[in-house]
Parts: C-alpha cells; sequence; structure tokens
C-alpha cells in the first residue's frame, strides 16, 4: 500500500514516521543524528524502518541544515550589492539595544565583511518610482570584485526594491552574466516589507545558507531517489505550511525553524480532536526546548523573528513569516557548569548526539538534564529507546558529581537541582508565550512532545496552574508527525502604507487580488491543483504615528461588501489584547499579507482501538523516583501501551515507552484518553 513518510533531524536524534493510507498503520523509529552529514542519518532511519522506499508517496522532512550553518557559522561566502550610502546598515543596526545599561555591549557582527559590501547608484521611492536609474557599469565593477575574491554567494537588495524590484532584476541578469557560478539572492523575492536592516539582513542569511542548504537537498533527493522513492517531496516551513524540494532551494532561509513547526501543527490537530482550543505546545528536545501558544484555534505567526536573540543580545532579525515559537537552551542533552561566581547553570550548551550525554557511554563526559533525570530514578537505564541503548548509571553519577561536590550535595540532591534549573528556564519560556503577551496559562492545556517533554511538563504545568497536560501517542518522534498533518503554504506580503478608509476600498480590494493571482501562481508553477488552493488575507494595521502594527484577518466576505468597520474593529480588539490599550486615532494599512494554502491529503485522526489493554498487563513493578517535594518514593511504573482507556492512575507513577517516559507527579493523576493521548490533571481539579 502508498505510504506517507516524515523524517524530523533533531540535535540529537534524527525522528521517522511512515503512515500506512491503507490499514492506518504507523511506524515509527528513531536514530541519530549525524551531524557530519545529515542526509546519512535521514537514509538510515528509512532503510532502519524496514519500508519499502518504493511505497513513499509522500516524502516530508523537516531538517537542521538551515539553522545549523547560521549558529555555527558555516554559511557560504557572501557579498552584498545594494543602493549607494547604504553599505553600512548592516554594521549600523538599531539604536534600541537590548540591554541598554551595559557599557560593554557589542552589536553583532555582519555576515557579510565591509570589503565585501558594495555600493551601486540607483534609486526608487517608496511609491516604486525610479529617482536614479541603475548604473550597471557599477554593477558590473562589483560583481568583478565578487569574482576576484571568490565570492560563493551575492546578495542583492536596494532601497525600496519591495515596491519595485526592476532594478534587482536587472542586476541578477547581470550577474548570471558574468559570474553564473555565484548563488543569487534578490531581496524582493525574500520579503517584501519594508525596514531596510531587517530586510537586508534576511536578505544575506539566504545567501548565507543557500549553497549548503541547496546542496544538501540535492544529495537528499538523489539518495531518496536512488533507494526507489518517486513520490512527492517537501520540504517543512518555518511558516507552518510546506513546500517542494526545489522552491526550498531557492529559498532555504524559510526552513529556518523547520523542524519545531511540525509539532505545533501537530499539537493544534491533537488538541481540536480532543476539544482543547487554546493549548501551549511544549517540545522539548536533546537540545533545546520551544513552546508556542495556540489561541482558539489560532496559529500566532509573526515576521519579526531574531536568531540568537537573548535578553541581552540583539541577535539577527529574519523578515520572513515564522510560527511564534520561543526556543531556550534546555533538553536533554543540555550541560549544567558552574560559573567563575560559584552559580551552577544548565544549557544553553548541550552534548547533542556526539558524544552526548555522559550516561550514553558515548565519550561524554559533561553532567546534564538526561543524566539527572537517570540518578532521580526517572529513566528506566535498561528501557532507553525501547532497550536499544544500555544507560550507565555510574557514568551519569561520576559526571554529576563534578557539580555535586563543590556544593557539598550527593549526585541525587545535585540532579534534583539540574531538573529544578532547566524547569525554571522552561518555565521562563512557557511565560514569555503566554503571560508577557497577555495570556493567563491557567487558561491553557500544555500539550508536550518531544524526546524529553514528559519527563519536565506534569512539573511546569503544576508551577503555572494549568488546566492539564495532554501527551500525545508517539511523543518522540511526535514533530514529524505533525509534518503529515501540514498543507503546503506559500505567503506574500507587500509593504504599502496608506489609510484605511472606505475611500481606498478599491485599491484595498485590487491590491489583495494581485497578490492572490501571485500566490495561484506559485502553485500552478510547482504542478499543484488549483482546486485545493484557498486564500486568507490578512492587514498589518496600526494607530497613525504609531510605529509598529497588528495583525489583522479580513473576511473575504468584509471586502465584498465593502465593510472595513468589521475589520477595524477586529484590529481595536488585537491592540488591546496585545497591549492593554486601544485608541480613537485613525487606523492606518502598513501591510498587505496573503496566504496562500495547498491543501494536502492528512491521515485521519482516529479513535483508540482499546483492545488488548489491561492494567495488570500494564504494570512493570515500582522504583523509587526522586521529586522535590517528597523526595524518593517508591513510584509504579507501566508500559504506556498497554494501559486500558480511561482507568486513573494515580500519581506518583512512571509511564514508560520506547522513545519518551513521562513522569506524573504526587498528588496527579493521568488516564489515557479514547485517542490514546495521556492526559494528567491534578488530585480534585
Amino acid at each position: 500500500m502508498a505510504k506517507r513518510v516524515a523524517i524530523d533531524i533533531g540535535g540529537t536524534f534524527t525522528d521517522f514516521v511512515g503512515l500506512d493510507e491503507g490499514s492506518g498503520e504507523i511506524t515509527l523509529e528513531k536514530t541519530l543524528t549525524t551531524p557530519k552529514n545529515f542526509a546519512e542519518g535521514v537514509i538510515e532511519a528509512v532503510v532502519k524502518s524496514g519500508l519499502d522506499p518504493h511505497e513513499f508517496r509522500q516524502f516530508v522532512h523537516g531538517t537542521t541544515v538551515v539553522i545549523n550553518a547560521l549558529t555555527e557559522r558555516k554559511g557560504a561566502k557572501v557579498a552584498l550589492i545594494t543602493t549607494v550610502g547604504f553599505r553600512d546598515v548592516l554594521e549600523i543596526q538599531r539604536a534600541n539595544r537590548p540591554d541598554m545599561y551595559n557599557l560593554f555591549y557589542r552589536k553583532p557582527k555582519p555576515f557579510v565583511p565591509r570589503r565585501f559590501r558594495f555600493e551601486v547608484r540607483e534609486r526608487v521611492n517608496y511609491k516604486g518610482e525610479v529617482l536614479i536609474p541603475l548604473v550597471e557599469e557599477d554593477v558590473v565593477q562589483a560583481v568583478e570584485a565578487c569574482k576576484a575574491a571568490g565570492i560563493e554567494a551575492i546578495a542583492v537588495c536596494y532601497i525600496h526594491s519591495y515596491a519595485n524590484p526592476e532594478h534587482e532584476r536587472r542586476t541578477r541578469e547581470i550577474i548570471r552574466e558574468l559570474y553564473p557560478e555565484a548563488a543569487v539572492t534578490l531581496s524582493h523575492e525574500i520579503t517584501r516589507e519594508w525596514r531596510e536592516y531587517e530586510r537586508t539582513n534576511t536578505t544575506v542569511l539566504n545567501a548565507y545558507v543557500q549553497p549548503i542548504a541547496a546542496r544538501y537537498l540535492a544529495t537528499l533527493d538523489e539518495e531518496l531517489t536512488r533507494l526507489g522513492v518517486t513520490g512527492t517531496k517537501y520540504a517543512m516551513q518555518s511558516n507552518g505550511g510546506t513546500t517542494t524540494f526545489a522552491h526550498a532551494q531557492r529559498v532555504p532561509i524559510h526552513l529556518v525553524e523547520s523542524g519545531p513547526v511540525g509539532g505545533v501543527i501537530g499539537a493544534g490537530v491533537v488538541a481540536k480532536a480532543v476539544g482543547e482550543e487554546s493549548i501551549i505546545a511544549f517540545d522539548m528536545g536533546g537540545t533545546t526546548a520551544k513552546v508556542s501558544l495556540i489561541d482558539r484555534g489560532q496559529l500566532k505567526i509573526n515576521t519579526d523573528y531574531h536568531l540568537e536573540k537573548t535578553g541581552i543580545w540583539a541577535g539577527y532579525p529574519l523578515k520572513i513569516p515564522v510560527v511564534d515559537i520561543v526556543e531556550v537552551g534546555a533538553g536533554g542533552g543540555s550541560i549544567a557548569w558552574i560559573d567563575q561566581g560559584g552559580a551552577l547553570h544548565v544549557g544553553p550548551k548541550s552534548a547533542g548526539a556526539d558524544p552526548g550525554p555522559a550516561c550514553y557511554d558515548l565519550g561524554g563526559t559533561e553532567p546534564t538534564v538526561t543524566d539527572a533525570n537517570l540518578l532521580a530514578g526517572r529513566l528506566n537505564p535498561d528501557y532507553f529507546l525501547g532497550g536499544e541503548m544500555r544507560l550507565r548509571v555510574d557514568l551519569a553519577e561520576e559526571a554529576i558529581r563534578k557539580v555535586a561536590e563543590p556544593f557539598g550535595l550527593t549526585p541525587v540532591e545535585a540532579a534534583l537541582g539540574i531538573i529544578r534549573l532547566a524547569n525554571a528556564n522552561m518555565r521562563a519560556a512557557l511565560e514569555r508565550v503566554s503571560i508577557e503577551r497577555g495570556y493567563d496559562p491557567r487558561d491553557f492545556t500544555l500539550v508536550a512532545y518531544g524526546g524529553a517533554g514528559g519527563l519536565h511538563a506534569a512539573t511546569l504545568a503544576r508551577e503555572l496552574r494549568m488546566k492539564k497536560v495532554i501527551v500525545p501517542r508517539a511523543p518522540g518522534q511526535f514533530s514529524a508527525w505533525g509534518m503529515l498533518m501540514t498543507d503546503l503554504r506559500h505567503d506574500f506580503i507587500l509593504t504599502r502604507v496608506m489609510p484605511c478608509v472606505p475611500e481606498r476600498l478599491k485599491e484595498i480590494r485590487a491590491e489583495f487580488e494581485r497578490l492572490s493571482a501571485e500566490a495561484r501562481k506559485q502553485f500552478q508553477e510547482e504542478g499543484f491543483p488549483l482546486d485545493k488552493v484557498w486564500i486568507e488575507l490578512f492587514l498589518d494595521l496600526r494607530y497613525k504615528g504609531q510605529e509598529h502594527t497588528v495583525r489583522t484577518p479580513v473576511p473575504a466576505e468584509a471586502l465584498e461588501e465593502g465593510d472595513l468597520e468589521a475589520v477595524i474593529g477586529k484590529f481595536h480588539e488585537l491592540h488591546e489584547k496585545a497591549y492593554s490599550f486601544r485608541l480613537d486615532d485613525p487606523v492606518e494599512i502598513v501591510n498587505f499579507h496573503v496566504v496562500g494554502w495547498g491543501e494536502v491529503e492528512k491521515p485521519p485522526f482516529v479513535p483508540l482501538d482499546g483492545g488488548g489493554r489491561d492494567l495488570e498487563k500494564a504494570f512493570k513493578g515500582k522504583r523509587i523516583v526522586h521529586f522535590d517535594e517528597v523526595g524518593g518514593v517508591e513510584s509504579a511504573v507501566y508500559e504506556r501501551d498497554l494501559i486500558p482507556i480511561g482507568v486513573p492512575i494515580e500519581g506518583p507513577a512512571i509511564i514508560e515507552e520506547p522513545a519518551c517516559t513521562t513522569v506524573v507527579c504526587p498528588e496527579q493523576v493521568v488516564e489515557v484518553d479514547r485517542f490514546g493521548n495521556l492526559v494528567i490533571t491534578e488530585v480534585g481539579r
């Protein structure tokens, strides 16, 4: 039977999910990520699954190639060609630095050194009118300099090219004539929003990763074809949709959060099935923990993503649509360390897959969160990855002694301290997507997944007094499963500042019609049937005189009936929710935003067959598990797939499955719902 397959590359493991379209049977596999050549891990996962690649009708891939190339600075040698006077926009950046009282603050170093930033004479105004024609001689000189310097990729970003891209297109023609070996990125093909620094940086970063991402996807495509995969191949994008391998090779920057987004999509599907519209998705893997909020079924997407941003570091802005995900360096492989002042920290550095936590016995010697969970009794050393990998308790204890002895603690006490610190880091992330944005976490359910999500979710939900915790089936491969639930998506955003008034309705309609036509053309070029394409409309609105905007949905009927007041009313509501106030000031349009969706057939989310499940069979014995509030207590251990539906189990308890372990704290209760999810609630709530 035809099968659909999704593979997600994580920092530690590569996850495989295969779905048989006929029987609905799901195949799950997990292999160690291969950082030196990610394609090896992907192919290994396909082979290990035992499925016939000739039967793969659809292949969806989430990859960390782009984010890794950026964070590890392993991209191409890049040059920038820009309008005269704007050579140093990457250096000037923004004045509103995040750590304003830090006298030692340093701006992020541009990805293009000044000697490889070239100016050419040309000028277009914000209306798209040509003020100074492109001086092609300047472009020729810049390209010749790039060629002499061995530049691999060229980013082209002219002032106001979002309004009129003619000069950028002509520049590409010249580059292709003189230096066809160079990869070329034009800013208007990446983003057509204003903000020169953000637009330029986004263009540069796409150029920086384009050669490596294109080679990776081409190599993977060849390897999969060699195995016999002839089905359609898609790449997961940061905007919550998928795209073809060919499109991803041209604009790989859209894959920057490729992997985590699949899990958020999957969490939304699970939540809808069980009647929970407002959730926080919590994904804890081997390297990081990611959280994202879904409010009443609506995924949060913005175009103000910052790579490597922290509370004291500005990071690098990317002006592309990205699912609103907050990421912290707190994963199973996060390393515990003591600073010069004698304080204990956890992360952001991770042991990753190579050498991995000390207990993996693969060469790692530093104490990690996984080592701490093992010492605290939360992990079964003989059942990690279903018994494929045996964990070494002695090596975990030896590693944790490094941070225990300076404080005069036992290894178990230090392990609990490491877990507490990791939880504090992840709680801060949960608060950032909820409390700091006007949401009360008590109104939300926590959907936890990832290889380590179940180990920490119950404690985090208790601390934030959340309604409940849902741990879906196959949490260790959940992001890959979520990729099977996604549709194709393309975003078309254009900056055009104008009053949001009925007198401009004709122009507003025309702009939306033009962008919608671009969306349909994109799907047509990809060979996707237009009868399965639908369009969503948004406006980025602000009060006149404000700096920033609020993305506001525009129902199609509002445009047809000319009812802009309904759109403006929604803007007031969203603005008040985000900033706690509304004004009577005139409302202004900044950006038009069209989202084109291409509907892909998805696996049905059907109730679980409860046959063969028995609590006595599920019971695996008891072991001592350590908790902050009660210390070491005897806790029952169960095999997840044998727990009957609807039977409550009181904590403390450990629920085991091959790729994930779920901890149920004292005074909590867990049961399996009709879809096979674990549902954890507080006793008496």
